[in-house]
C-alpha cells in the first residue's frame, strides 16, 4: 500500500535514536515493547529489527522475503504504524512499542481480521499472511483519506503469489464494513515472558540481558526442529586410533584442528568458550561461541558435541556435533555427523551450500586431526578456510550434481522411448 511503503522508506515519526557511540563489534541496548512486554536486548547497531524479533525473542510469525523493503512480508506496526521491519535498525525502534501478528490475536480469540481471512479464504501458501494482516489492520486504522487509490492499489504494498488478492481484498471489506470506526485493538498484547531462540545473546526471564554482555548458561540445549543443513564425513586416518582419541579427548587439541577457530577459555561443567572466523566470497563471519560435551565415551571411542555461536552481524549457528573412531587398516576411521541450524545471514547460503562448505571444514578437521595424532604436535592456530577455495569446491560439486541428475533423467527418458516408441 502506499502509505505503508511512504512510511516504511522515510522513516517519518519512528522515535528518535538516543544518541550513542557503538564501535564496530560492540552490542548497543535496545528497549522495547513488543506485544506489550517491555524488553531490552543488547544486539549490534546494524542489526535489523525483523532478526530481533525472530532470532532473539523468538516472535518467528514476522516473515522474511527479499528484505530489501520489496514484498512487504515483514510488516509490523511500530507506534501504530505499518513498517517493514527489515528496513528498519533495531536501534532506530529505542523506546518503540512493536506490534506483531501473534499480538494480534490467539487461535483461541482471534482477531476479527483474521477471522475474515479465513472465511474468505484470503491465503493459501500463509507465507505473505502475517503482513497482509499487518498492512491491512493498518489501512483500516489510519485510512489514507481521498486518494484516488482503490482497495487494491492500498493494499499492493505486500506481494502474494498465490491468492490474486481477491479473497484478501473482501476480509479487508468485510472488516472495514463491520468495523466503521476502525479495528478493534490487538487482542493479544500483555506482559509475558520474551524467550531468545538464537545462541548469545541470550533473553533473560525478565527479558534483560545485564550490562548488553551475554549470560553463560549452565548448558547447552540441543536445538529443536528441522536442521538447516546436516553434514556426514568418514574420514580414513593413518594414525591408529588410540591417538587418535587422544587428540579428541583433549579439547584444547581438538579446537586447534577446527579451521579458523581458537579456545579462549575453559569453564566447568565440560564447557568451552571459544571463537571461529568462517569467509565465504565476501562474506566473512566472526563468531563467539560456546561448546559442551554432553557425551563422551572413550572405550567406545565415542563423543557428542552441542555448540552455538553468533557474530555481531546477526548470523546465529547452532550444531550437534558426533564424533566416533573405530579401526580401519591398520589406521582408523572417523567419523563425524553434524546437524547445522543456521539463522541471519549464514542462513541464506542455503542447504546444499552450507552443507558442502561444513562438510569441507570437516575433511579439513580430519586431515588436522591426523596429523596431530601422528606428529604429536598440536598445530598452530589455523586460519580460516579460503573463501576462495571453499566456494569453489562447493559450487563445483553442486554442477556435477546438477549436470548428473540432467544427465539420468535424459538416460530415462531414452530408454523409455524405447520400451514405448
Amino acid at each position: 500500500m502506499t502509505q505503508l511503503d511512504d512510511r516504511a522508506t522515510t522513516g517519518a515519526r519512528y522515535p528518535a535514536p538516543r544518541p550513542q557511540r557503538v564501535e564496530a563489534g560492540e552490542l548497543a541496548e535496545v528497549t522495547l515493547t513488543v506485544n506489550g512486554t517491555e524488553t531490552t536486548v543488547a544486539v549490534p547497531a546494524r542489526m535489523h529489527l525483523a532478526d530481533v524479533l525472530r532470532e532473539r525473542l523468538g516472535l518467528t510469525g514476522t516473515h522474511l522475503g527479499c528484505e530489501h523493503g520489496v514484498c512487504g512480508m515483514c510488516t509490523v506496526l511500530v507506534d501504530g504504524e505499518a513498517a517493514r521491519a527489515c528496513l528498519l535498525f533495531a536501534v532506530q525502534c529505542d523506546g518503540a512499542e512493536v506490534v506483531t501478528v501473534e499480538g494480534l490475536g490467539t487461535a483461541d480469540d482471534q482477531h476479527p481480521l483474521q477471522r475474515a481471512f479465513s472465511a474468505h479464504h484470503g491465503l493459501q501458501c500463509g507465507f505473505c499472511t502475517p503482513g497482509m494482516l499487518m498492512s491491512s489492520y493498518d489501512l483500516l486504522a489510519n485510512p489514507p483519506g481521498e486518494t484516488g487509490e482503490g482497495p487494491a492499489e492500498q493494499m499492493s504494498g505486500v506481494l502474494c503469489r498465490c491468492t490474486g488478492y481477491r479473497g484478501i481484498l473482501a476480509a479487508v471489506a468485510d472488516v472495514a464494513e463491520s468495523c466503521p470506526d476502525g479495528p478493534p485493538p490487538p487482542r493479544n498484547c500483555g506482559a509475558r515472558t520474551l524467550v531468545g531462540r538464537s545462541a548469545v545473546p541470550p533473553v533473560t526471564g525478565s527479558g534483560t540481558v545485564a550490562g548488553g554482555v551475554p549470560e553463560v548458561p549452565e548448558e547447552i540445549r540441543e536445538p529443536g526442529g528441522a536442521p538447516s543443513a546436516t553434514v556426514t564425513v568418514a574420514s580414513t586416518l593413518r594414525s591408529p586410533v588410540e591417538e587418535v582419541w587422544r587428540v579428541l579427548a583433549d579439547f584444547d587439541r581438538l579446537a586447534r584442528c577446527l579451521p579458523g577457530a581458537q579456545l579462549v577459555e575453559t569453564l566447568d561443567g565440560d564447557r568451552y568458550r571459544g571463537r571461529a572466523t568462517v569467509a565465504l566470497g565476501p562474506v566473512r563471519l566472526a563468531f563467539e561461541g560456546l561448546a559442551q560435551v554432553v557425551e563422551r565415551d572413550p572405550k567406545a571411542h565415542r563423543m557428542r558435541v552441542l555448540a552455538q555461536g553468533a557474530d555481531t552481524g546477526g548470523s546465529a549457528t547452532r550444531a550437534v556435533i558426533r564424533l566416533a573412531v573405530d579401526p580401519a587398516d591398520g589406521g582408523a576411521l572417523l567419523r563425524a555427523d553434524a546437524d547445522l541450524h543456521l539463522s541471519g545471514r549464514i542462513a541464506q547460503f542455503g542447504r546444499a551450500l552450507a552443507g558442502d562448505v561444513g562438510r569441507r571444514m570437516f575433511e579439513q578437521f580430519a586431515e588436522a586431526v591426523d596429523e596431530t595424532a601422528h606428529t604429536g604436535r598440536a598445530p598452530e592456530l589455523r586460519a580460516g578456510p579460503s573463501p576462495v577455495a571453499l566456494a569453489a569446491a562447493a559450487l563445483r560439486d553442486l554442477s556435477r550434481r546438477a549436470l548428473r541428475a540432467g544427465r539420468d533423467r535424459v538416460t530415462t527418458w531414452f530408454h523409455a522411448r524405447r520400451r514405448h516408441p
